[in-house]
């Protein structure tokens, strides 16, 4: 399911991680799954302090290319690619697939 995202122009590496960030599947190869679990204590902090609902995504742009973290359920979609300017359409790819 998830290896579909690697069809999407410039998609590295997709992974889907439980609550407890563990990968349950992936795809592709190239990403660093350990910044998950501080990403979303960052989002979890950001939520408190701004005392808002629920997270979209979040993006974190490293040398060796961007991450877009999307909640999925308990879970989070990881999702490596080559650069920002991609951006647009690695969302919409990730939101077909999980909506």
């Amino acid at each position: 399911m998830i290896s579909e995202l690697l069809e999407v122009r410039g998609v590295r590496h997709v992974a889907l991680l439980d609550a407890a960030g563990k990968v349950v599947t992936s795809a592709g190869a190239g990403a660093d799954i350990t910044v998950v679990p501080p990403a979303r204590a960052v989002v979890g902090s950001l939520k408190a302090a701004l005392g808002t609902g629920e997270w979209q995504d979040l993006l974190l742009d490293f040398g060796d290319g961007p991450v877009l973290l999307t909640p999925h359920g308990d879970g989070v979609l990881l999702t490596a690619f080559d650069e920002v300017a991609n951006l647009g359409r690695v969302r919409f790819a990730v939101g077909r697939l999980l909506g």
